[in-house]
Protein backbone atom coordinates (compact mmCIF):
# COMPACT_ATOMS: atom_id res chain seq x y z
CA UNK A 1 0.00 0.00 0.00
CA UNK A 2 1.48 3.43 -1.05
CA UNK A 3 2.14 6.10 1.79
CA UNK A 4 1.05 9.38 1.06
CA UNK A 5 1.33 12.87 3.00
CA UNK A 6 0.99 12.86 6.52
CA UNK A 7 -2.14 14.82 7.80
CA UNK A 8 -1.64 14.08 11.03
CA UNK A 9 -3.98 15.21 14.47
CA UNK A 10 -0.95 17.20 15.63
CA UNK A 11 -1.00 19.58 13.11
CA UNK A 12 -4.15 20.99 14.58
CA UNK A 13 -3.25 21.47 18.04
CA UNK A 14 -0.03 20.08 18.43
CA UNK A 15 1.29 23.54 19.89
CA UNK A 16 -1.12 23.14 23.38
CA UNK A 17 1.23 20.42 24.39
CA UNK A 18 1.95 20.94 27.75
CA UNK A 19 6.19 20.33 28.98
CA UNK A 20 8.99 21.60 31.08
CA UNK A 21 12.44 21.33 30.59
CA UNK A 22 15.46 21.54 32.60
CA UNK A 23 18.90 22.35 31.26
CA UNK A 24 22.60 21.93 32.02
CA UNK A 25 26.12 22.63 31.11
CA UNK A 26 28.54 19.49 29.99
CA UNK A 27 31.38 20.14 31.77
CA UNK A 28 33.35 17.91 28.70
CA UNK A 29 32.24 20.16 25.72
CA UNK A 30 30.03 23.27 27.21
CA UNK A 31 27.16 21.61 25.03
CA UNK A 32 23.39 23.03 26.19
CA UNK A 33 21.67 19.95 27.32
CA UNK A 34 17.94 19.55 27.32
CA UNK A 35 15.95 16.81 29.55
CA UNK A 36 12.13 17.21 28.79
CA UNK A 37 9.81 16.33 31.34
CA UNK A 38 6.32 15.97 29.20
CA UNK A 39 2.77 16.61 30.72
CA UNK A 40 0.61 14.13 28.39
CA UNK A 41 0.75 15.17 24.47
CA UNK A 42 -3.18 14.46 24.63
CA UNK A 43 -2.14 12.57 21.24
CA UNK A 44 -1.26 8.53 21.13
CA UNK A 45 0.35 6.55 18.24
CA UNK A 46 -0.98 3.33 17.10
CA UNK A 47 1.69 0.47 18.56
CA UNK A 48 1.28 -1.33 15.33
CA UNK A 49 1.20 1.05 12.56
CA UNK A 50 2.70 4.50 14.22
CA UNK A 51 0.30 6.15 13.13
CA UNK A 52 -1.00 9.22 15.49
CA UNK A 53 -4.10 8.82 16.99
CA UNK A 54 -6.03 11.44 19.53
CA UNK A 55 -6.40 10.12 22.84
CA UNK A 56 -6.86 11.19 26.57
CA UNK A 57 -3.78 13.07 27.84
CA UNK A 58 -1.45 10.83 30.13
CA UNK A 59 1.34 11.13 32.02
CA UNK A 60 4.64 10.62 29.98
CA UNK A 61 8.27 11.30 30.47
CA UNK A 62 10.99 11.14 28.12
CA UNK A 63 13.57 9.98 30.21
CA UNK A 64 12.84 7.11 32.28
CA UNK A 65 15.68 8.70 35.25
CA UNK A 66 13.37 11.90 35.08
CA UNK A 67 10.29 10.40 36.62
CA UNK A 68 9.52 11.55 40.15
CA UNK A 69 8.07 9.58 42.61
CA UNK A 70 4.99 7.15 41.41
CA UNK A 71 2.59 9.60 43.59
CA UNK A 72 3.73 12.66 41.45
CA UNK A 73 1.19 12.47 38.18
CA UNK A 74 2.24 15.59 36.98
CA UNK A 75 5.86 14.35 36.93
CA UNK A 76 7.40 18.20 37.47
CA UNK A 77 10.47 18.86 38.93
CA UNK A 78 12.65 21.06 40.75
CA UNK A 79 16.74 21.25 40.13
CA UNK A 80 19.21 22.44 42.54
CA UNK A 81 20.40 25.79 42.28
CA UNK A 82 17.45 26.35 39.64
CA UNK A 83 13.69 25.40 39.87
CA UNK A 84 11.38 24.47 37.15
CA UNK A 85 12.39 24.38 33.84
CA UNK A 86 10.51 27.14 31.46
CA UNK A 87 7.49 26.28 29.30
CA UNK A 88 7.61 24.41 26.48
CA UNK A 89 5.35 27.26 24.30
CA UNK A 90 8.19 29.65 24.77
CA UNK A 91 10.94 30.78 22.22
CA UNK A 92 14.49 29.26 22.12
CA UNK A 93 16.24 32.81 23.23
CA UNK A 94 13.13 32.94 26.18
CA UNK A 95 14.26 28.94 27.22
CA UNK A 96 18.00 29.39 26.75
CA UNK A 97 19.01 32.48 27.90
CA UNK A 98 17.77 32.60 31.27
CA UNK A 99 21.44 32.18 32.59
CA UNK A 100 20.53 32.41 36.03
CA UNK A 101 18.32 29.31 36.10
CA UNK A 102 21.69 27.48 34.22
CA UNK A 103 22.27 23.78 36.02
CA UNK A 104 25.48 22.58 36.41
CA UNK A 105 25.37 18.85 34.20
CA UNK A 106 26.20 17.01 37.72
CA UNK A 107 23.50 18.74 39.26
CA UNK A 108 21.20 16.00 40.85
CA UNK A 109 17.14 16.43 39.98
CA UNK A 110 14.53 15.93 42.74
CA UNK A 111 11.31 15.06 42.55
CA UNK A 112 8.57 17.98 43.88
CA UNK A 113 6.86 15.29 45.71
CA UNK A 114 8.65 15.01 49.62
CA UNK A 115 10.74 12.38 50.31
CA UNK A 116 11.65 11.75 46.89
CA UNK A 117 15.37 10.16 46.62
CA UNK A 118 17.87 12.62 44.42
CA UNK A 119 18.29 11.19 40.87
CA UNK A 120 21.04 11.93 38.98
CA UNK A 121 19.85 13.16 35.19
CA UNK A 122 20.12 10.23 32.34
CA UNK A 123 23.11 8.48 34.28
CA UNK A 124 22.45 4.75 32.44
CA UNK A 125 23.86 2.23 32.51
CA UNK A 126 24.90 0.33 28.39
CA UNK A 127 22.37 -1.73 27.52
CA UNK A 128 22.88 -5.36 26.40
CA UNK A 129 21.06 -5.92 23.91
CA UNK A 130 22.12 -9.28 23.24
CA UNK A 131 19.75 -9.80 26.60
CA UNK A 132 16.76 -8.45 24.81
CA UNK A 133 14.72 -10.51 22.62
CA UNK A 134 12.26 -8.86 21.81
CA UNK A 135 14.99 -6.65 20.03
CA UNK A 136 15.10 -8.45 16.17
CA UNK A 137 18.58 -7.67 14.15
CA UNK A 138 17.29 -4.47 12.10
CA UNK A 139 15.09 -2.61 13.91
CA UNK A 140 15.61 -0.52 16.99
CA UNK A 141 14.25 -1.27 20.38
CA UNK A 142 11.16 -0.73 22.50
CA UNK A 143 11.54 1.07 24.69
CA UNK A 144 14.45 3.14 22.82
CA UNK A 145 16.48 5.64 23.88
CA UNK A 146 17.97 8.02 21.64
CA UNK A 147 20.50 11.37 21.66
CA UNK A 148 19.67 13.85 19.78
CA UNK A 149 21.79 16.91 18.59
CA UNK A 150 20.22 19.47 16.96
CA UNK A 151 21.71 22.33 15.49
CA UNK A 152 19.78 25.74 16.53
CA UNK A 153 20.76 28.31 14.17
CA UNK A 154 19.94 25.57 11.48
CA UNK A 155 17.48 26.70 8.59
CA UNK A 156 15.56 29.25 9.28
CA UNK A 157 16.88 28.73 12.80
CA UNK A 158 13.41 27.30 14.32
CA UNK A 159 14.77 23.86 14.87
CA UNK A 160 14.32 23.61 18.15
CA UNK A 161 11.04 24.84 18.30
CA UNK A 162 10.31 22.38 15.50
CA UNK A 163 11.48 19.42 18.17
CA UNK A 164 9.55 20.44 20.75
CA UNK A 165 6.14 20.81 18.88
CA UNK A 166 6.33 18.25 15.96
CA UNK A 167 9.10 15.73 17.17
CA UNK A 168 8.80 15.05 20.84
CA UNK A 169 5.14 14.39 20.90
CA UNK A 170 5.20 11.49 18.50
CA UNK A 171 8.71 10.36 20.71
CA UNK A 172 6.94 10.31 23.93
CA UNK A 173 3.88 8.28 22.69
CA UNK A 174 5.97 6.24 21.01
CA UNK A 175 8.25 4.80 24.20
CA UNK A 176 11.53 6.64 22.88
CA UNK A 177 13.44 8.50 25.67
CA UNK A 178 15.89 11.27 23.95
CA UNK A 179 18.83 13.23 25.72
CA UNK A 180 18.72 16.68 23.51
CA UNK A 181 22.02 18.59 23.43
CA UNK A 182 22.11 21.93 20.70
CA UNK A 183 25.25 22.43 18.88
CA UNK A 184 26.96 25.92 19.49
CA UNK A 185 29.48 26.11 16.54
CA UNK A 186 31.01 24.11 13.66
CA UNK A 187 32.12 21.15 14.74
CA UNK A 188 30.53 20.85 18.12
CA UNK A 189 28.74 17.40 16.77
CA UNK A 190 31.93 15.99 15.77
CA UNK A 191 33.72 16.58 19.66
CA UNK A 192 30.78 15.64 20.91
CA UNK A 193 30.29 12.21 19.28
CA UNK A 194 34.19 11.37 19.81
CA UNK A 195 34.05 11.01 23.46
CA UNK A 196 30.43 9.77 23.88
CA UNK A 197 29.54 6.92 25.80
CA UNK A 198 27.78 5.36 22.77
CA UNK A 199 26.34 2.40 24.55
CA UNK A 200 23.67 4.33 26.81
CA UNK A 201 21.79 4.88 23.35
CA UNK A 202 20.35 2.87 20.94
CA UNK A 203 20.70 5.30 18.10
CA UNK A 204 22.05 8.58 17.19
CA UNK A 205 19.57 11.15 15.75
CA UNK A 206 20.60 14.54 13.99
CA UNK A 207 18.54 17.21 13.66
CA UNK A 208 19.64 19.82 11.13
CA UNK A 209 20.60 20.29 7.40
CA UNK A 210 23.13 17.45 5.78
CA UNK A 211 26.59 19.26 7.56
CA UNK A 212 25.48 18.21 10.92
CA UNK A 213 24.84 14.52 9.69
CA UNK A 214 28.68 15.15 8.13
CA UNK A 215 29.99 16.05 11.24
CA UNK A 216 28.25 12.72 12.83
CA UNK A 217 29.95 10.46 11.12
CA UNK A 218 32.99 11.75 10.44
CA UNK A 219 33.08 11.88 14.17
CA UNK A 220 32.35 8.28 14.50
CA UNK A 221 35.26 7.21 12.38
CA UNK A 222 37.99 8.95 14.16
CA UNK A 223 36.87 7.28 17.18
CA UNK A 224 39.11 4.44 18.11
CA UNK A 225 36.48 1.79 18.34
CA UNK A 226 35.28 3.24 14.61
CA UNK A 227 34.65 -0.26 13.28
CA UNK A 228 31.72 -0.68 15.55
CA UNK A 229 30.90 3.03 16.81
CA UNK A 230 29.85 3.38 12.66
CA UNK A 231 27.08 0.56 13.28
CA UNK A 232 25.30 2.75 15.70
CA UNK A 233 22.10 3.74 13.75
CA UNK A 234 21.53 6.75 12.48
CA UNK A 235 18.32 9.42 12.07
CA UNK A 236 18.00 12.26 9.86
CA UNK A 237 15.39 14.62 11.25
CA UNK A 238 15.28 17.64 8.63
CA UNK A 239 16.00 21.31 10.24
CA UNK A 240 18.31 22.81 8.04
CA UNK A 241 18.39 23.95 4.45
CA UNK A 242 18.99 21.20 2.21
CA UNK A 243 17.92 18.29 4.06
CA UNK A 244 18.70 15.74 0.90
CA UNK A 245 19.44 12.76 2.99
CA UNK A 246 16.01 13.05 4.88
CA UNK A 247 14.41 13.70 1.67
CA UNK A 248 16.12 10.55 0.18
CA UNK A 249 15.12 8.63 2.81
CA UNK A 250 11.43 9.81 2.64
CA UNK A 251 11.47 8.73 -1.00
CA UNK A 252 12.85 5.18 0.10
CA UNK A 253 9.89 4.55 2.66
CA UNK A 254 7.20 5.52 -0.54
CA UNK A 255 5.79 8.58 0.97
CA UNK A 256 5.82 11.25 -1.58
CA UNK A 257 8.11 14.10 -2.06
CA UNK A 258 7.25 17.10 0.50
CA UNK A 259 9.04 19.38 2.84
CA UNK A 260 9.17 21.47 5.30
CA UNK A 261 7.43 20.16 7.97
CA UNK A 262 5.70 17.09 6.38
CA UNK A 263 8.95 16.21 6.11
CA UNK A 264 10.07 16.36 9.53
CA UNK A 265 7.03 14.59 10.41
CA UNK A 266 7.23 11.44 8.11
CA UNK A 267 11.25 11.26 9.16
CA UNK A 268 9.89 11.38 12.66
CA UNK A 269 7.14 8.34 12.02
CA UNK A 270 10.11 6.42 10.79
CA UNK A 271 12.19 7.19 13.72
CA UNK A 272 9.20 5.71 15.50
CA UNK A 273 8.61 2.62 13.36
CA UNK A 274 12.30 1.91 14.66
CA UNK A 275 12.82 0.23 11.17
CA UNK A 276 16.80 0.22 10.22
CA UNK A 277 17.99 -0.19 6.82
CA UNK A 278 22.06 -0.25 5.61
CA UNK A 279 23.47 2.57 3.66
CA UNK A 280 26.94 2.54 1.56
CA UNK A 281 29.31 5.38 2.47
CA UNK A 282 31.62 7.06 0.55
CA UNK A 283 35.57 7.33 1.74
CA UNK A 284 37.32 10.26 0.20
CA UNK A 285 41.20 11.28 -0.27
CA UNK A 286 42.69 14.67 -0.71
CA UNK A 287 45.79 15.79 -2.40
CA UNK A 288 46.70 17.35 0.64
CA UNK A 289 46.51 14.24 2.96
CA UNK A 290 42.98 14.98 4.25
CA UNK A 291 40.84 11.44 4.60
CA UNK A 292 37.04 12.12 5.17
CA UNK A 293 33.39 10.29 4.49
CA UNK A 294 30.56 11.30 3.03
CA UNK A 295 27.29 10.24 3.40
CA UNK A 296 25.60 11.58 0.55
CA UNK A 297 27.35 13.54 -2.01
CA UNK A 298 30.39 15.98 -2.92
CA UNK A 299 30.00 18.48 -5.59
CA UNK A 300 32.27 20.90 -7.94
CA UNK A 301 31.29 23.67 -10.16
CA UNK A 302 27.86 24.94 -10.20
CA UNK A 303 25.96 23.18 -7.64
CA UNK A 304 29.20 24.05 -4.80
CA UNK A 305 28.94 27.59 -6.00
CA UNK A 306 25.40 27.61 -5.35
CA UNK A 307 25.74 26.24 -2.10
CA UNK A 308 28.55 28.83 -1.06
CA UNK A 309 26.64 31.91 -2.63
CA UNK A 310 23.54 31.33 -1.27
CA UNK A 311 24.77 31.06 2.53
CA UNK A 312 23.82 34.79 2.74
CA UNK A 313 19.96 33.68 2.05
CA UNK A 314 20.70 30.95 4.86
CA UNK A 315 17.37 32.40 6.65
CA UNK A 316 14.84 32.15 3.53
CA UNK A 317 15.12 28.50 4.17
CA UNK A 318 15.38 25.89 0.91
CA UNK A 319 14.32 28.95 -1.44
CA UNK A 320 18.24 30.24 -0.56
CA UNK A 321 19.55 27.65 -3.50
CA UNK A 322 17.01 28.69 -5.91
CA UNK A 323 17.55 32.24 -5.61
CA UNK A 324 21.89 31.33 -5.11
CA UNK A 325 20.73 29.39 -9.15
CA UNK A 326 19.51 32.08 -10.40
CA UNK A 327 22.51 34.56 -9.91
CA UNK A 328 24.84 31.67 -10.80
CA UNK A 329 22.69 31.52 -14.18
CA UNK A 330 23.50 34.96 -14.65
CA UNK A 331 27.43 34.80 -14.93
CA UNK A 332 28.01 30.94 -15.63
CA UNK A 333 31.63 29.64 -15.47
CA UNK A 334 33.39 26.88 -16.83
CA UNK A 335 35.89 24.68 -14.69
CA UNK A 336 38.97 22.91 -15.92
CA UNK A 337 40.16 19.64 -14.43
CA UNK A 338 40.49 15.92 -15.12
CA UNK A 339 37.54 12.94 -14.34
CA UNK A 340 38.29 9.48 -14.72
CA UNK A 341 36.38 6.99 -12.37
CA UNK A 342 35.65 2.90 -12.39
CA UNK A 343 32.32 2.16 -13.75
CA UNK A 344 30.26 -0.89 -12.37
CA UNK A 345 30.61 -3.80 -13.37
CA UNK A 346 34.59 -3.30 -14.96
CA UNK A 347 36.68 -6.06 -13.53
CA UNK A 348 40.10 -5.74 -13.21
CA UNK A 349 43.21 -7.94 -14.15
CA UNK A 350 44.81 -7.24 -10.80
CA UNK A 351 44.53 -5.21 -8.07
CA UNK A 352 45.86 -1.58 -8.06
CA UNK A 353 49.87 -2.02 -6.55
CA UNK A 354 49.96 0.45 -4.28
CA UNK A 355 46.13 1.16 -2.24
CA UNK A 356 45.93 3.41 0.30
CA UNK A 357 47.04 2.57 3.74
CA UNK A 358 45.44 4.51 6.80
CA UNK A 359 42.94 4.21 10.09
CA UNK A 360 39.22 3.02 8.45
CA UNK A 361 38.22 1.02 5.88
CA UNK A 362 40.64 -0.02 3.07
CA UNK A 363 40.19 1.69 -0.07
CA UNK A 364 41.30 -1.07 -2.81
CA UNK A 365 40.31 0.54 -5.55
CA UNK A 366 42.33 3.94 -5.15
CA UNK A 367 46.36 4.25 -5.75
CA UNK A 368 47.96 7.95 -4.49
CA UNK A 369 46.76 11.02 -5.94
CA UNK A 370 50.49 11.16 -7.63
CA UNK A 371 50.36 7.93 -9.05
CA UNK A 372 47.80 7.50 -12.55
CA UNK A 373 44.51 5.99 -12.31
CA UNK A 374 44.67 2.12 -13.14
CA UNK A 375 44.54 1.20 -16.29
CA UNK A 376 40.96 -0.51 -16.06
CA UNK A 377 39.66 3.30 -15.05
CA UNK A 378 37.85 5.21 -17.66
CA UNK A 379 38.85 8.94 -18.03
CA UNK A 380 36.79 11.44 -19.71
CA UNK A 381 37.91 13.17 -22.40
CA UNK A 382 36.84 16.46 -21.92
CA UNK A 383 38.38 18.82 -19.33
CA UNK A 384 36.27 21.41 -19.28
CA UNK A 385 32.70 21.28 -17.40
CA UNK A 386 29.84 23.11 -15.88
CA UNK A 387 29.85 20.51 -13.01
CA UNK A 388 30.32 17.47 -11.49
CA UNK A 389 28.31 15.74 -8.63
CA UNK A 390 29.01 12.67 -6.85
CA UNK A 391 25.74 10.97 -5.23
CA UNK A 392 24.97 8.28 -3.10
CA UNK A 393 21.35 9.24 -2.43
CA UNK A 394 18.44 9.85 -4.64
CA UNK A 395 18.35 13.94 -3.59
CA UNK A 396 20.00 16.92 -3.90
CA UNK A 397 17.78 18.89 -1.50
CA UNK A 398 14.25 18.27 -0.32
CA UNK A 399 12.87 19.71 -3.70
CA UNK A 400 15.38 18.55 -6.35
CA UNK A 401 15.01 14.53 -6.99
CA UNK A 402 18.58 14.59 -8.71
CA UNK A 403 18.61 10.53 -9.32
CA UNK A 404 15.35 9.45 -10.35
CA UNK A 405 17.14 6.27 -11.52
CA UNK A 406 16.38 5.40 -7.74
CA UNK A 407 18.30 4.07 -4.86
CA UNK A 408 21.64 2.99 -5.87
CA UNK A 409 22.95 -0.32 -4.87
CA UNK A 410 25.62 -1.75 -2.31
CA UNK A 411 28.98 -0.21 -3.35
CA UNK A 412 27.52 1.99 -6.10
CA UNK A 413 27.32 5.71 -6.56
CA UNK A 414 25.95 8.18 -8.45
CA UNK A 415 28.14 10.20 -10.93
CA UNK A 416 26.81 13.18 -12.60
CA UNK A 417 29.03 15.77 -15.24
CA UNK A 418 27.56 18.38 -17.01
CA UNK A 419 30.15 19.61 -20.21
CA UNK A 420 30.78 22.65 -21.28
CA UNK A 421 29.06 24.28 -23.81
CA UNK A 422 25.30 23.72 -22.69
CA UNK A 423 23.71 26.91 -22.56
CA UNK A 424 21.61 29.06 -19.54
CA UNK A 425 18.47 28.02 -20.44
CA UNK A 426 19.08 24.54 -21.29
CA UNK A 427 21.10 24.69 -17.54
CA UNK A 428 17.85 26.06 -16.20
CA UNK A 429 15.60 23.81 -17.72
CA UNK A 430 17.38 21.00 -16.44
CA UNK A 431 17.31 22.65 -12.65
CA UNK A 432 12.96 23.17 -12.88
CA UNK A 433 12.73 19.68 -14.59
CA UNK A 434 14.85 17.93 -11.50
CA UNK A 435 12.22 19.58 -8.91
CA UNK A 436 9.93 16.41 -10.04
CA UNK A 437 13.12 14.39 -11.21
CA UNK A 438 12.36 14.77 -15.13
CA UNK A 439 15.42 15.88 -15.99
CA UNK A 440 17.36 12.63 -17.44
CA UNK A 441 13.83 12.96 -19.81
CA UNK A 442 15.22 16.08 -21.65
CA UNK A 443 18.28 14.20 -23.10
CA UNK A 444 20.73 16.82 -22.64
CA UNK A 445 23.80 16.39 -25.16
CA UNK A 446 25.59 17.79 -22.35
CA UNK A 447 24.40 15.77 -19.17
CA UNK A 448 25.84 12.65 -18.14
CA UNK A 449 25.33 9.76 -15.87
CA UNK A 450 27.15 7.46 -14.73
CA UNK A 451 26.87 4.66 -11.75
CA UNK A 452 30.26 4.20 -10.25
CA UNK A 453 32.39 2.55 -7.74
CA UNK A 454 35.13 4.69 -7.31
CA UNK A 455 36.43 8.45 -8.91
CA UNK A 456 39.19 10.70 -9.02
CA UNK A 457 38.42 14.81 -9.95
CA UNK A 458 41.56 16.30 -10.52
CA UNK A 459 41.04 20.48 -11.19
CA UNK A 460 43.77 22.56 -12.95
CA UNK A 461 42.79 25.77 -11.06
CA UNK A 462 41.96 27.01 -7.31
CA UNK A 463 39.17 28.52 -8.87
CA UNK A 464 36.00 27.25 -7.51
CA UNK A 465 35.01 25.26 -4.33
CA UNK A 466 34.04 21.87 -3.25
CA UNK A 467 30.88 20.93 -1.31
CA UNK A 468 31.05 17.61 0.38
CA UNK A 469 27.68 16.52 2.33
CA UNK A 470 26.78 20.57 2.13
CA UNK A 471 30.27 21.36 3.95
CA UNK A 472 32.50 23.65 1.95
CA UNK A 473 36.06 22.68 1.09
CA UNK A 474 39.10 23.82 -0.98
CA UNK A 475 39.52 23.12 -4.14
CA UNK A 476 41.94 20.32 -4.54
CA UNK A 477 42.69 16.79 -6.55
CA UNK A 478 40.16 14.44 -4.67
CA UNK A 479 39.08 10.64 -4.80
CA UNK A 480 36.81 8.48 -3.35
CA UNK A 481 35.54 5.18 -2.97
CA UNK A 482 31.98 4.00 -2.08
CA UNK A 483 31.70 1.09 0.77
CA UNK A 484 29.22 -0.75 0.50
CA UNK A 485 25.74 -1.11 3.52
CA UNK A 486 28.64 0.44 5.87
CA UNK A 487 26.14 2.14 8.66
CA UNK A 488 22.85 2.49 9.65
CA UNK A 489 20.01 4.65 9.10
CA UNK A 490 16.57 4.70 9.98
CA UNK A 491 14.56 4.03 6.73
CA UNK A 492 10.92 3.21 5.95
CA UNK A 493 12.56 -0.42 4.98
CA UNK A 494 14.86 -3.07 6.78
CA UNK A 495 15.42 -4.54 3.08
CA UNK A 496 19.56 -3.80 2.13
CA UNK A 497 19.70 -2.28 -0.97
CA UNK A 498 20.62 -5.05 -3.68
CA UNK A 499 24.69 -5.21 -5.18
CA UNK A 500 27.50 -6.83 -6.35
CA UNK A 501 29.15 -5.90 -2.91
CA UNK A 502 27.16 -6.02 0.13
CA UNK A 503 29.10 -7.79 2.77
CA UNK A 504 28.15 -5.53 5.60
CA UNK A 505 25.98 -7.23 8.17
CA UNK A 506 23.16 -5.75 10.73
CA UNK A 507 24.41 -3.60 13.91
CA UNK A 508 26.10 -5.50 16.29
CA UNK A 509 24.56 -6.53 19.86
CA UNK A 510 26.02 -3.75 22.92
CA UNK A 511 29.14 -5.72 24.81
Amino acid sequence: MRRVRIRCPLERNVRGVGSSFWKARSPTHGALVIQSRARGSGWALCPTCMEAQAENPTTLSSCPSDLAAPGNDEGAHTAQGGGEGEPHGQSPDTLLGNTDKKLNAGAAVTSSSAGAAPVAPCQREPRDLAMEPECPRGLLPRPCRVLVLLNPQGGKGKALQLFQSRVQPFLEEAEITFKLILTERKNHARELVCAEELGHWDALAVMSGDGLMHEVVNGLMERPDWETAIQKPLCSLPGGSGNALAASVNHYAGYEQVTNEDLLINCTLLLCRRRLSPMNLLSLHTASGLRLYSVLSLSWGFVADVDLESEKYRRLGEIRFTVGTFFRLASLRIYQGQLAYLPVGTVASKRPASTLVQKGPVDTHLVPLEEPVPSHWTVVPEQDFVLVLVLLHTHLSSELFAAPMGRCEAGVMHLFYVRAGVSRAALLRLFLAMQKGKHMELDCPYLVHVPVVAFRLEPRSQRGVFSVDGELMVCEAVQGQVHPNYLWMVCGSRDAPSGRDSRRGPPPEEP
